[in-house]
C-alpha cells in the first residue's frame, strides 16, 4: 500500500462521498448565513458569534479538504481473496475467553472505522492481530489500560 492511498469498503466510500456533498451544499451555506448574520451585529471585532462561525468555517473548510484527499486516494478494498482467512473487508465473529461475551466486527482501512458501529480498523491492536488469522485461532490483545485480553476467532 502506498502512503498516501486510503484503503476503504466501496460502502464507506460512498460515505465520504455524501459526507462530502453535504459539506459542500449544505453546511457551507448555513455557515455563510450565520456570518451574514453575525456582520449585521456591527463590529466584528468584539462578535462572538462572528469568530464561532468563522472557525466552524474552517473546520468544514479543513475537512472538505481531507475528504477529497481521501477519495481522491480511495482504494478499494476487494474481497477477501482466501476464503476463511480475516483480512481487511472481512466480518469476524470473536468470542472474548474471559466475560464468555462474543462481539462481530468488519475490518476496514482507518478512514471508515468507528468501533460503536462495529467496524475496527486494520491498522488497531484487535485489526492488526485478527489479519491472517482463521476461525478457531485464540489471539490475545493489549487492551488500553496494559492488560491481556484473549478472544477466539468464531467466524469470518
Amino acid at each position: 500500500m502506498k502512503n498516501n492511498e486510503t484503503l476503504i469498503t466501496a460502502e464507506g466510500l460512498e460515505e465520504l462521498k455524501n459526507e462530502l456533498e453535504f459539506l459542500k451544499l449544505v453546511k457551507r451555506k448555513e455557515i455563510s448565513e450565520k456570518i451574514k448574520v453575525a456582520l449585521a451585529f456591527g463590529d466584528i471585532s468584539e462578535n462572538a458569534e462572528y469568530d464561532e462561525a468563522k472557525n466552524e468555517q474552517a473546520n468544514v473548510e479543513t475537512r472538505i479538504a481531507k475528504l477529497e484527499q481521501m477519495i481522491k486516494n480511495a482504494k478499494i478494498i476487494k474481497a477477501a481473496k482466501q476464503k476463511g482467512v480475516v483480512c481487511v473487508g472481512s466480518k469476524v465473529s470473536l468470542k472474548d475467553l474471559e466475560f464468555d461475551e462474543v462481539m462481530e466486527y468488519t475490518i476496514v482501512g482507518s478512514a471508515e472505522a468507528d468501533p460503536f458501529k462495529g467496524k475496527i480498523s486494520n491498522v488497531s491492536p484487535l485489526g492488526k492481530a485478527l489479519i491472517g488469522r482463521k476461525v478457531g485461532d485464540v489471539i490475545e490483545v493489549a487492551s488500553p489500560v496494559g492488560d491481556m485480553i484473549k478472544y477466539e476467532v468464531l467466524t469470518v
